[in-house]
């Protein structure tokens, strides 16, 4: 799997104690990042916000940084994609970026949506 794989549109259920992630779900359109060639950048939307997302995939190994405010991280997510899943499904912890008691680490399903991306 490459960059080119995590373009799209992912739908992703969080769990979790934060009050980003419990139970919540989340919608990621990636497409390919304007001046990384091996990267994506797109945004995410969760609980009516929308922040932006940056990062790739090496070797199954996913990673992308979330910015609320476009230049600071405000989260990670870390993950590896499925074995047999055709690269359609990535499993991994959503990290945020100041973890507190309330807003802890999160495991996240990534699920490729199919249709026009």
């Amino acid at each position: 799997m490459d960059h080119q794989h995590l373009q799209g549109r992912w739908l992703a259920q969080l769990q979790g104690a934060s009050p980003d992630a419990p139970g919540a779900t989340a919608t990621l359109q990636l497409g390919p990042h304007p001046e990384l060639a091996q990267s994506v950048r797109g945004t995410v939307q969760r609980n009516g916000a929308t922040a932006q997302v940056s990062g790739d995939v090496d070797g199954g190994d996913l990673t992308l940084e979330e910015s609320i405010n476009g230049t600071n991280i405000s989260a990670t997510w870390t993950g590896q994609v499925v074995d047999g899943s055709c690269g359609k499904e990535i499993r991994g912890t959503w990290n945020d970026a100041n973890p507190t008691p309330s807003a802890p680490s999160a495991p996240f399903v990534l699920r490729k949506q199919v249709g026009w991306q």
